[in-house]
């Protein structure tokens, strides 16, 4: 009896041990290749569902709004144009004003443009025997056609990164002018890691846009681009793109139906070039888009990449806005030929312009209405028919009273006219507790009106747990997940990013990395950085929404996301 005894107790051991290894195995393996926060999907499930129990969550009563049914007027929520920067103030009392983009009206490297307007203002330089200068704002390409197609703000001149641009404003109506066809020279260009654009050149021969649309559409390139609403680089893609299916019908059957595979297996679109470089940064992206002045300007992409130029050149176009008095129109015909001198082109050259001077435009010149089409062509197929379920969490603590509150209300009610109507939408909003004020639905115009009687009945108190609140989100679109595992999932927050109570940003780190939820972050007067640390998990935008332009900037990228 006593040797039987001794064999169970030997066995016993030995399966105990067996158990031991594979259930540590499993473990082990289950979570193999993750980083130290990434849990497995059923841990993730697991402590989701442990974290959701601990929060106090209530649940509104649904209350509907009065809904606005006209479209989307872009003049609305453009901020006050002063909120652009002077970067050379006029020294004469003639003078003109320009809006130039940013890569050459910037600081450093991106501020060439400024540099050769001051020399200008001090040349002494004279229209009917009286000295003139220019006066130069800073602003992105897209930004400024804003303001000049909806009449907000009209300048009397606009060099825009590209001609595309100027043919959109055009188009709108806007008496334009082509006083130079070229300031100074640019392309832009597909940035693609060297490893892979060897593997594309082995099996394509080169590397165009046509042989990227192809990869992309079969899955073998991971590519990213920018907002074609906002982007000089993201424009010139997508009309260079749609070309390649069809050049003789951008908006025809045969380049819709390629566009749509196509965009079906792009996994990012940026709403800006700096968020597409943050993107870049993590290696999960074989490729993206950018300007060659920003790329010879980038070291750390100067070894390990290969640029691919395409579509229209980036030779910076000078127009002439509006009916000018004759002394205005000969300002900028001087300012432009100023410009052209070889001391100015060479020190754009110092700058990172002037590069790959031999690459001709690929793209024919494209009617700006044609593009206006592209546009909403590229809105309403960005998704390549992937349904889209989306948690907006509002801050409504104490410390949001105020213009915080009413700014969040305002640039809410007007941005939700951008949401796709074959998007679904909930609400939530937090404070010390979380409330459900709206249940995921589809965004027809029962959901609408009731996400706007959301919004309208927020009032501001009580202490800050944004990330219960974030918790309670990814509860919601769990949910949603597991009766319809195809949708793609979005959460964004609108805060002043102070947290003070419930859970912290390392408690749900793991869950937001494995469920790859892409968190969209809008400040209001806030801590920005706190902000940042939660989107940047997924590579998503973090805006810096001051109440100056908080309206205009979150309607910018409701319009890329949703």
């Amino acid at each position: 009896m006593a040797r039987k005894g001794k064999t169970f107790a030997v066995l016993a051991i030995i399966a105990v041990s067996v158990f031991a290894l594979v259930y540590f195995g499993i473990t082990l393996t289950s979570n193999l290749g993750k980083s130290k926060t990434e849990i497995s999907a059923e841990d993730a499930t697991k402590r989701l569902e442990k974290l959701y129990k601990d929060i106090k969550v209530t649940t509104a009563p649904l209350v509907k709004g009065q809904i606005d049914l006209d479209p989307v007027a872009v003049g609305d929520s453009l901020p006050d144009i002063s909120k652009f920067t002077i970067s050379v103030e006029p020294t004469t009392d003639n003078f003109v004003e320009i809006f130039s983009s940013i890569e050459k009206s910037g600081t450093g490297k991106d501020g060439w443009l400024n540099g050769v307007a001051k020399d200008f203002n001090d040349s002494n330089t004279l229209v009917d025997g009286k000295p003139v200068s220019v006066k130069i704002r800073n602003i992105a390409s897209g930004t400024a056609a804003d303001y000049i197609r909806s009449g907000k703000y009209v300048p009397d001149a606009y060099t825009p990164s590209n001609e595309l641009w100027g043919e959109m404003v055009k188009a709108s109506g806007v008496q334009t002018e082509l006083v130079a066809k070229r300031l100074i020279g640019n392309v832009t260009g597909v940035v693609t890691n060297k490893k892979k654009y060897d593997e594309l050149v082995n099996k394509y021969g080169s590397l165009n846009v046509k042989t990227i649309t192809d990869a992309i559409a079969d899955n073998e390139l991971a590519m990213g681009y920018t907002d074609p609403f906002a982007s000089s680089t993201g424009l010139n893609f997508l009309v260079t793109a749609l070309s390649t299916f069809d050049s003789s019908d951008l908006l025809g059957d045969k380049a819709v139906q390629g566009f749509e595979k196509f965009q079906a297996n792009v996994p990012f679109i940026a709403s800006t070039t700096l968020q597409m470089r943050e993107a870049a940064k993590t290696g999960r992206l074989d490729a993206f888009v950018l300007e060659y002045q920003t790329y010879v300007n980038t070291p750390d992409l100067k070894s390990g990449y290969v640029f691919t130029p395409f579509g229209v050149r980036h030779d910076s176009p000078l127009y002439a806005l509006g009916n000018l008095p004759k002394e205005k129109l000969e300002i900028i015909k001087k300012f432009a030929a100023f410009v052209e001198q070889a001391k100015y082109q060479k020190s754009g050259a110092d700058n990172g312009f002037n590069g790959l001077n031999d690459y001709v435009a690929e793209l024919d010149p494209v009617d700006g209405s044609v593009l206006s089409s592209a546009q909403k062509l590229w809105k309403e197929k960005k998704d390549g028919n992937t349904p889209i379920a989306a948690v907006f969490v509002a801050d409504v603590s104490g410390s949001m009273a105020g213009e915080p509150l009413n700014r969040l209300k305002e640039s809410l009610l007007k941005g939700q006219k951008y949401l796709g109507k074959d998007n679904s939408i909930g609400f939530v909003s937090y404070s010390s507790d979380v409330t459900v004020n709206l249940p995921i639905a589809k965004y027809d115009t029962n959901q609408q009106s009731m996400f706007v009687g959301a919004i309208n009945s927020l009032q501001a108190a009580g202490g800050t747990a944004t990330f219960d609140a974030m918790v309670v989100a990814m509860k919601m679109l769990q949910d949603q997940v597991k009766v319809n595992p195809e949708i793609k999932p979005l959460i964004f927050v609108l805060s002043d990013g102070e947290t003070n109570e419930g859970h912290s940003l390392d408690d749900i780190r793991g869950l937001i990395q494995t469920y790859k939820i892409p968190i969209y972050t809008i400040g209001y007067n806030a801590n920005i950085k706190a902000l940042e640390s939660i989107s940047i998990i997924n590579e998503a935008a973090n805006i810096n929404a001051d109440t100056d332009d908080v309206v205009y900037k979150i309607g910018n990228l409701l319009n890329v996301q949703m």
